[in-house]
């Protein structure tokens, strides 16, 4: 599977992250994670559809992907994909159709990803891997950045990629040139990174860096 960074834009300053944006994907990271929290599946509130619209211009060719922490994801669907946003994650712990949520979403020409908490069990996921593009495996509880990687996790991963040698797998949490190795041998593709590259002295070069870790 092709390896991807996907830099989130949570830890970085809201005021000056078009510039911030423009240099990661210029170093050559591929996605734009975008942490959407509602205030109710986890307590912070980060912002909505309208600020993606705006920061699509910042990265034309970056694929932006919106990652819903948000109950009721389903109501976001069409905001985010008209905001420019080609993939859309939802948590299976927010809903009970994730299989409908899923085939919505490819409905819509969107790709589809599901999104596991750490205390979720990855067996959960294994009834929709076939109508979904992405897994992303929460190293971390969801909420706020900065927290340090749930070795535990591991196994999760492992198990997923056993089970589809095919398809993305993504983690999110905890993730610097430390984890990043352990993640990506334990079969992880997609690597999203916020609170290392957001206080990195040079963006550019900690970009580069992890792209190089992840081979």
């Amino acid at each position: 599977m092709k390896r991807a960074l996907a830099p989130s834009i949570l830890s970085f300053d809201l005021t000056d992250l078009r510039s911030s944006v423009q240099t990661f994907v210029a170093a050559g990271a591929e996605i734009v994670h975008l942490d959407v929290m509602d205030g109710q599946f986890v307590p912070p509130i980060t912002f909505g559809d309208a600020y993606v619209k705006a920061l699509r211009s910042a990265a034309p060719d970056a694929l932006l992907e919106a990652h819903l922490m948000t109950l009721t994801p389903e109501r976001q669907f069409d905001a985010f994909a008209a905001a420019g946003c080609g993939r859309i994650i939802f948590h299976v712990e927010a809903t009970h159709h994730a299989h409908r949520l899923a085939q919505t979403l490819r409905g819509m020409g969107v790709e589809a990803g599901i999104a596991l908490n750490p205390g979720t069990p990855g067996e959960t996921a294994m009834p929709l891997l076939d109508v979904v593009d992405l897994v992303l495996i929460m190293t971390v509880n969801p909420g706020w950045g900065g927290q340090a990687f749930i070795p535990e996790t591991l196994g999760k991963i492992r198990r997923i990629r056993a089970e589809r040698p095919d398809l993305h797998i993504q983690v999110d949490g905890g993730v610097d040139p430390r984890t990043l190795p352990l993640v990506r041998d334990a079969g992880a593709n997609v690597f999203v990174v916020g609170s290392h590259l957001a206080k990195a002295p040079d963006l550019a070069a900690a970009t580069r860096e992890l792209l190089e870790i992840m081979g």
